[in-house]
């Protein structure tokens, strides 16, 4: 299986390549052979990717993660909202930088202005895209 990370790209200190991101959310392959670098801590996912053919480093806060899925079934979890509230509640998070700074963050909740309620409290899982992208040139 191709583990995929939804993320909310609009969450502060979320970084990735802006070119790649859709309604305010990337797709993140995360598998071994897709990364070069991978972290993984309880704060923050760090790895290296290419986007495009260039690369790139990304750096998500946990918080930032809105679903983990399967690209080929589709099977996955989204994490409740609540879960990133309490990640949001908090008044600074420390990050670590490249030279092994510290700098403190403090982190705001973004109201939510997408689709009005219609009572599912599921959102949907995402779809992954089934279709290759390569093609053989003679």
């Amino acid at each position: 299986m191709t583990p995929h990370l939804l993320v909310d790209a609009t969450r502060p200190h979320v970084q990735v390549p802006v070119h790649a991101v859709k309604d305010g959310r990337i797709v993140l392959n995360v598998a071994e052979r897709a990364v070069a670098g991978l972290q993984m801590s309880n704060d923050v996912i760090r790895f290296s990717a290419r986007f495009g053919g260039v690369s790139h480093s990304v750096s998500v806060p946990v918080s930032a993660v809105l679903a983990i899925y399967a690209r080929e079934t589709g099977q996955g979890m989204a994490l409740p909202e609540d879960s990133l509230a309490d990640a949001a509640d908090e008044t600074d998070v420390v990050m670590e930088t490249d030279a092994d700074e510290v700098s403190h963050a403090p982190l705001s909740i973004v109201p939510d202005e997408g689709a009005p309620d219609d009572g599912d409290d599921n959102p949907p899982t995402p779809t992954p895209r089934r279709s290759g992208h390569l093609r053989i040139v003679k």
